[in-house]
């Protein structure tokens, strides 16, 4: 025997729901998604590293009194 259920049921929100779940099922590779896949695995951290580097030892915290410069000459 059925629960009565309290919650109604949208078909629309279940319907779109589906197409979130299976949305792996239907991905292809276009130009933008592949575009937007280089950005995110190859832009990024390639800019993140280029900023990391050009700052390592730069600066030196290690026993700065307050006025001294933190940059090292």
């Amino acid at each position: 025997m059925a629960v009565p259920s309290f919650l109604k049921v949208d078909p629309a929100i279940e319907r779109w729901n589906r197409m979130r779940e299976d949305a792996y099922k239907h991905f292809r590779f276009t130009p933008r998604t592949t575009w937007v896949t280089m950005c995110g695995f190859v832009l990024v951290p390639g800019a993140i590293y280029y900023l990391a580097s050009k700052t390592h030892l730069k600066w030196n915290w290690a026993g700065k009194r307050k006025g001294e410069a933190l940059d090292q000459a």
